[in-house]
C-alpha cells in the first residue's frame, strides 16, 4: 500500500513537453545553420565525431531525471506493517431516492444534488462507524457495499444519477431489503438505514416490510427533501431545458414532498422524520440520533508505519543529470571500436 504526500507536484510533469520543444526548435537551427556552410556528406567529413544518436540519448536521460526529481518531490510513501484495528462505531447505510423525481428543482440545486450533499456531510461528520451505499428508483441496487473507506464512498455516491435505472418507480421495499443484507452481524443492535428520499410513488407493501426490517434491529430514519409545494420535473440535454415532464393527459407533473409518508415509515421503523432542507440541521440531527447509539466494537485491517521513499527518486534524479552532464556529445572511442554500421 502505498501513499502520495504531494501529488499536487505532478503537474511539474508538464515542464518535460516544453524540454521536449526547446531540443526540437535547437535542433532544427542547427541543421538549418548547418546546411548554410556545407551539405551533410561534407559536415560528416569535416565533424567525424558528430553523433546523432548522443543528443537524443541526452535528451532522454534529462527527462528521466526531471521524472524523478518529480516524483521526488511528491514523495511517495510505502506501507510496511499491516495492523489489525479495533474500531467502534455504527453501521449506516444510505438508501438514495434516484428516481426521475429526484431532478425536481424546487430545492437548490435540485433534490439529489442536494440528496447528495446531505450524505456527503454526513459522512464528512463521522468517526469510527462503516457506511454503505443504496440506489434505487424502479428497483434497488448497491452502490457501495458497507466500509470504513468514507473516500471512495463519496467518490461512487458522486457519479450517482436518475439515469441508473431505467425503470422508473420508487421501490423502496426493495432498497430496505437489500439494506438487511449489508449488515453482517446478527447481533447487531446499532444497524441505522437513512432513506433519502421525496416520499413520491412508494410501491409495494411498505408497512410489512418496514416492520420485518423493524423487527430484524434496523432502525429506519427518512429524510425528505424537496417541498410541499412542489415543482415540475426538468428534462433536460446537456445541461440545456428542453421542456417538462408531462402526464398521459399532456398535463405539467407537479411532484410534491410526502413527508406523511415519509414520517409514517420512519415511525413503524423505530425512527424518526428528518427535515433535509437545512444541511446544518440534518447533520445536528444525525450526529445527536447516532451519538445515543451502543457503539459496536469491530477490526479493520489497515497499513500502518508509512516510510518516506523520496530518497530513492532523488538519488536517481542525481544521478542522471551528473550522468547526463559529464556524457559528450561526440561519438566516443570505444563506439567506434565497435564499429556497429561498418563504417570504414
Amino acid at each position: 500500500m502505498y501513499q502520495l504526500e504531494k501529488p499536487i507536484y505532478f503537474y511539474l510533469l508538464s515542464t518535460i513537453l516544453v524540454f521536449i520543444v526547446i531540443f526540437l526548435m535547437v535542433f532544427l537551427w542547427k541543421k538549418h545553420t548547418q546546411r548554410k556552410f556545407a551539405h551533410d556528406i561534407a559536415l560528416n567529413k569535416i565533424t567525424p565525431d558528430r553523433s546523432f544518436f548522443k543528443s537524443w540519448f541526452k535528451l532522454i536521460i534529462l527527462l528521466l531525471a526531471i521524472t524523478s526529481l518529480v516524483i521526488a518531490l511528491v514523495n511517495p510513501k510505502i506501507g510496511t506493517k499491516i495492523e489489525t484495528v479495533t474500531r467502534e462505531g455504527v453501521d449506516v447505510v444510505f438508501a438514495l431516492d434516484v428516481s426521475k423525481s429526484m431532478l425536481a428543482e424546487d430545492i437548490a440545486p435540485n433534490r439529489i444534488d442536494k440528496s447528495k450533499q446531505l450524505i456527503t456531510q454526513i459522512i464528512n461528520s463521522l468517526g469510527g462507524d462503516r457506511v454503505g451505499i443504496i440506489g434505487y428508483a424502479g428497483s434497488a441496487f448497491p452502490q457501495v457495499p458497507i466500509t470504513t473507506d468514507f473516500s471512495t464512498t463519496k467518490l461512487f455516491l458522486n457519479s450517482m444519477n436518475t439515469d441508473m435505472v431505467s425503470s422508473q418507480g420508487t421501490a423502496i421495499t426493495e432498497a430496505i431489503k437489500m439494506a438487511g443484507t449489508y449488515y453482517n452481524n446478527e447481533d447487531q443492535v446499532n444497524k441505522v438505514l437513512f432513506i433519502i428520499s421525496d416520499g413520491e410513488d412508494h410501491e409495494g407493501n411498505i408497512s410489512e416490510i418496514v416492520n420485518e426490517a423493524a423487527n430484524s434491529g434496523i432502525r429506519i430514519y427518512t429524510i425528505g427533501v424537496g417541498t410541499k409545494a412542489g415543482g415540475p420535473i426538468p428534462v433536460k440535454k446537456n445541461g440545456i431545458l428542453q421542456y417538462y415532464k408531462r402526464d398521459q393527459k399532456n398535463q405539467q407533473v407537479i411532484t410534491k414532498l410526502d413527508i406523511k409518508k415519509l414520517t409514517d415509515i420512519a415511525t413503524k421503523g423505530n425512527g424518526e422524520y428528518v427535515d433535509g432542507s437545512n444541511t446544518s440541521e440534518v447533520i445536528e440531527q444525525v450526529t445527536k440520533i447516532l451519538g445515543g447509539m451502543n457503539q459496536k466494537e469491530f477490526e479493520a485491517k489497515q497499513f500502518t508505519d508509512f516510510k518516506d521513499r523520496f530518497q530513492w527518486f532523488l538519488g536517481v534524479s542525481i544521478f542522471l543529470l551528473v550522468f547526463e552532464l559529464v556524457l559528450l556529445e561526440r561519438k566516443t572511442a570505444w563506439i567506434k571500436k565497435l564499429n556497429l554500421f561498418n563504417e570504414d
